[in-house]
């Protein structure tokens, strides 16, 4: 069971990279830390509707996953399965 342990651990940190990746994608909304580095003057040149739509999807899916799998890890370890 410690192979099924490593191998979560591994993803889970595969998906937390991904994840950050993803978040910073996104486009700023204003006001925040984006404009502080430059946010605001890429304000026009940002994506498209369906490109932001995308990326939300994926940004959601990618974070319910790594969510589910450190729940996984959690159970499994309390019941001292791994």
């Amino acid at each position: 069971m410690t192979a099924v342990k490593i191998t979560l651990e591994i993803v889970v940190v595969l998906l937390s990279c991904l994840l950050t990746l993803l978040i910073l994608m996104h486009k700023g909304k204003g006001g925040g830390l984006s404009d502080m580095f430059g946010g605001g003057l890429t304000q026009n040149a940002g994506t498209s509707g369906v490109a932001e739509k995308n990326l939300n999807r994926w940004t959601v899916i990618i974070a319910l996953l790594w969510v589910a799998i450190i729940i996984a890890l959690g159970l499994l370890s309390k019941f001292g399965l791994i």
